[in-house]
């Protein structure tokens, strides 16, 4: 794996890169959205802002699930390069989205609909960044014949293992396919698609990562799943309860 870019006197971590990618990738699908919508909005300011406080909620989140040693060596956890966690990155980012959306005057709805395929393709580019520095979000060994070894990781392991970033990229690419498609059928029929894109982002990016960890390295705490599984049941659990709410509301424009 290539866990820093040398180039010259800078070096440049991979994971950042990607990061920064998947960020820049998912402005243009949000503006590609707003735009068959017809929603006048600043994708990549709103892309910016969300990014910046989905970065810093999944850090903290991070630092959080293991309190013990957050409170031990609170600085060296604060400032590391490593570490970032997936649900809270989603709080961060939705956090920001609800103020964007106000800003912008769009309806709240409409708005996290329009932002759910930028977020799957933002979140699955940036699982490239954690497959290059191999940053210890593999899974657990395997003799499958696309299994892979971290030997130059940020994380090392010489044993091949589940490369469950590149999984999480294929199946999110999959899921903002499909959000995508959805989105354009209702657009094409002249209805608003009201939250419904919004919940099926919680309900499948919240299937897809309850099962890639079961086979990640990732500790178990509550009833036997890892802090990952507990947000996945939580981000389906929400879906449900707001798919649910919708039943009935008119969606024509």
């Amino acid at each position: 794996m290539i866990p820093f870019l040398h180039l010259g006197p800078l070096t440049i971590p991979t994971f950042g890169l990607m990061v920064a990618t998947g960020l820049f990738v998912s402005a243009y699908v949000l503006q590609a959205d707003f735009r068959r919508r017809g929603a006048r909005a600043d994708a990549f300011l709103i892309i910016g802002v969300a990014g910046l406080t989905g970065i810093l909620g999944a850090r903290l989140y991070h630092v959080l699930e293991t309190p013990e040693e957050f409170f031990a060596h609170p600085w060296p956890m604060i400032f590391s390069r490593y570490g970032f966690a997936w649900f809270g990155g989603l709080i961060g980012g939705f956090i920001a989205l609800i103020l964007m959306a106000r800003q912008e005057k769009i309806p709240m709805l409409e708005f996290l609909d329009a932002c759910s395929p930028a977020a799957c393709v933002g979140y699955s580019i940036g699982r490239i960044g954690c497959l290059l520095s191999g940053d210890g979000d593999y899974g657990i060994p395997t003799s499958l014949p696309w299994g892979m070894s971290f030997p130059n990781g940020v994380v090392p392991t010489t044993d091949r293992v589940h490369p469950t970033p590149l999984y999480e990229f294929i199946a999110w690419m999959l899921i903002a396919l499909i959000l995508w498609k959805l989105g354009n059928s209702a657009i094409q029929k002249g209805e608003r698609t009201g939250g419904k894109i919004f919940c099926y982002y919680l309900l499948l990016t919240g299937v897809a990562r309850f099962l890639v960890e079961i086979i990640r390295i990732n500790p178990r705490s509550f009833f036997g799943m890892s802090n990952a599984q507990t947000a996945s049941v939580a981000s389906v659990a929400l879906g449900l309860i707001l798919l649910w709410s919708l039943r009935g509301k008119p969606q024509q424009n």
